[in-house]
């Protein structure tokens, strides 16, 4: 029996969707075994960044680095560990880096001032361009024809 091209072809695509599917529930399917702790697993994954894509938590990561990143999380959690204790773990381990919000210290500094530091320069930047610009306009005495208007 020989099966039509285009069934071989919808079966195909069939079979691609699927794999595609899988794919995009293939992190984080476990959960935790009671409401707080998920609720806390939850807020911690969210917190901690994926040290591979930087920009992604580990939550949302689909690469096996954050994988095994909530496991660890996942597994303190279970063996009853604070959600500081764990934060601080993960910092000994990685550095501040992977907190999203890093706390406030000398190695950290830049993060929190820089932007703001950026911010003044900017505005700085903006008052004198608008100062020298409007002295060029009071000290302008050209005379503007009528012919030049219409142009």
């Amino acid at each position: 029996m020989k099966i039509p091209m285009r069934t071989r072809a919808l079966a195909g695509l069939a079979a691609l969707l699927l794999g595609l599917s899988l794919v995009s529930v293939a992190f984080d399917v476990e959960s935790m075994p009671t409401p707080a702790l998920q609720k806390r697993y939850d807020a911690l994954t969210h917190e901690l960044r994926c040290m591979q894509c930087q920009n992604q938590s580990i939550a949302d990561s689909p690469v096996g680095l954050a994988e095994d990143l909530r496991r660890d999380v996942r597994e303190q959690l279970i063996a009853g560990k604070t959600d500081a204790e764990i934060r601080e773990a993960m910092v000994a381990r990685y550095g501040n880096v992977i907190l999203f919000r890093p706390p406030f210290t000398p190695s950290t500094a830049w993060v929190w001032v820089f932007p703001f530091l950026l911010l003044l320069i900017g505005v700085f930047v903006a008052a004198r361009i608008v100062r020298k610009r409007t002295a060029l306009m009071a000290s302008d005495d050209s005379v503007i024809e009528p012919e030049d208007v219409t142009r």
